[in-house]
């Protein structure tokens, strides 16, 4: 699920050198339009619909993670 996530988040942001330490102040280009995009491809990813919350909570990779754990 990790490498997936990460994946994904590389693709929204285009940027080629992520880790799982990336938060939304840290990692280039993770603002407001790409955190809509991240939610969008995670969703279709894996199949999974967030709240609005869980949404706004969504700011690291550590809890984009624990969220889609979550969901599954």
């Amino acid at each position: 699920m990790e490498n997936k996530i990460l994946s994904i988040m590389k693709d929204v942001f285009d940027v080629s050198d992520l880790d799982n330490t990336c938060t939304q102040e840290t990692c280039e280009n993770w603002d407001s339009l790409h955190h809509l995009m991240l939610i969008s491809e995670l969703e279709d990813a894996f199949g999974v619909e967030f709240d609005p919350e869980e949404m706004a909570e969504m700011k690291t990779f550590a809890q984009v993670k624990s969220t889609l754990e979550s969901k599954m």
